[in-house]
């Protein structure tokens, strides 16, 4: 049996004072604009069913890595057919829209999701109902960001509510893994560069609030020298000695628990037989932490090891006159930024959070499209899409929207409403 989620006048009234406080409506609020407000939020409610055939149909459209297009392509029809003005998709892929009926061009507010999943291609991609649970690849993460995102521009649509500012409605691409966050990098590099004002994101289920980035820095390391026969060949440095040292130099490396430092090897690949000394040897390293300032310090510390062992592995046949060599590739860099809880935006996102009664009681950390903006000084937050969904990035994640699943898009509208005004 489904129960009902119903507002009281006293539920509508502490949400009044609430948004009053903040700023959100100016002195002399008016009628029409309370009820107008309150109908976007009944809105979502009245079209939940709608919003997980959103997001179960989005999902059956293959999005890997560097692939997105064709999901992007039907995104950008199911926001054109909501009324969205200006659709269009930008030389990165970025499906950006416009919210109809701004009175001005600022404050400009950035709505978004990502298209991109983790997943290659040729993968199935089928949604399959199992009791109350949705089973599909990436149905958490996140495509039931961009059911939420369609979801709130229809209610604010169907209320016929302006807001003051601008509202982009944008579905962007390379999120995840060696993407790189390329889709947001592009909108503040070069399509929105010095124009945005706040920054929301909404990633994965649950209900939860990442103020905070976590930032990464990806490199494979290659250690390279001549090779040879295992017996006939002694005596030359050999790549792999020089990275299993290294990797247990790095092992050794003391980090911070707060502000949360990690770091992990995560790949190891090497040459072609047991009975030949290693032409090549490679390893895949991600470096983490919330602190910019510990993630450069862990990076010094990386390098140093890796350059130690170089040294010590030449060093180690001083005979030998075979070559041995390091080469470190960039995988991916994401920012790390840790902005501040007093930030206006996420006070705000805590307080709308509050009002709908939701079970948010701190802030947290993440690895989001959020990471950019933060470390440009432009107010950001991410927030998630509503009740449950686990083992996001693995083919047995699963989606539950429970009874009050609906709660995180009214918690979506509200901040929308709460930062661009009304």
């Amino acid at each position: 049996m489904r129960i009902e989620w119903r507002y009281t006048a006293a539920h509508i009234k502490r949400l009044w004072l609430i948004l009053m406080g903040l700023g959100l409506f100016g002195q002399g609020i008016d009628e029409l604009k309370d009820v107008r407000l309150k109908a976007v939020i009944a809105s979502i409610q009245k079209n939940n069913a709608w919003t997980m055939e959103q997001q179960v149909s989005i999902c059956e459209i293959a999005a890997p890595p560097f692939g997105e297009a064709e999901r992007g392509k039907q995104y950008a029809r199911r926001l054109t057919a909501l009324g969205m003005e200006d659709v269009r998709t930008d030389s990165e892929g970025n499906v950006i829209s416009r919210l109809p009926g701004a009175k001005s061009a600022k404050p400009l507010i950035v709505f978004s999701a990502h298209l991109d999943t983790v997943f290659p291609a040729g993968m199935d991609v089928k949604v399959r109902p199992e009791g109350s649970r949705l089973k599909g690849l990436g149905i958490g993460d996140d495509c039931r960001g961009l059911a939420v995102v369609l979801a709130v521009a229809k209610a604010y649509r169907e209320a016929k509510v302006q807001t003051k500012g601008k509202v982009l409605i944008v579905a962007t691409v390379g999120e995840e893994g060696q993407g790189d966050l390329r889709g947001v990098r592009h909108l503040f590099s070069k399509e929105l560069k010095g124009q945005v004002d706040a920054f929301i994101s909404v990633d994965r289920a649950g209900f939860r609030l990442a103020s905070r980035g976590v930032g990464s820095n990806r490199y494979k390391v290659t250690y390279k020298g001549r090779g040879g026969h295992s017996y006939g060949a002694f005596g030359m440095p050999n790549p792999a000695h020089a990275m299993g040292r290294a990797i247990a130099r790095i092992t050794d490396i003391q980090v911070p628990q707060t502000p949360r430092t990690t770091f992990n090897v995560g790949t190891v690949t090497g040459d072609t037989s047991v009975n030949s000394v290693p032409i090549e040897v490679s390893m895949e390293l991600d470096l983490r932490s919330e602190s910019p300032k510990e993630l450069a310090a862990l990076d010094e510390r990386l390098r140093a090891a890796l350059q130690y062992e170089l040294d010590a592995g030449k060093a180690r046949w001083p005979e030998s006159k075979a070559p041995l060599d390091l080469k470190i590739d960039v995988m991916g860099l994401r920012p790390a930024a840790e902005p501040g809880d007093e930030q206006p935006i996420v006070q705000k996102a805590m307080a709308s959070a509050k009002a709908l009664g939701l079970p948010l009681f701190a802030t947290g950390s993440g690895s989001t499209d959020s990471n950019l903006p933060m470390s440009l000084g432009i107010p950001a937050v991410t927030i998630s899409g509503g009740r449950r969904s686990p083992n996001a990035h693995s083919i047995d994640e699963w989606f539950e929207e429970g009874e009050d699943g609906y709660k995180a898009t009214q918690w979506a509208a509200l901040l929308v409403a709460m930062l661009a005004g009304l």
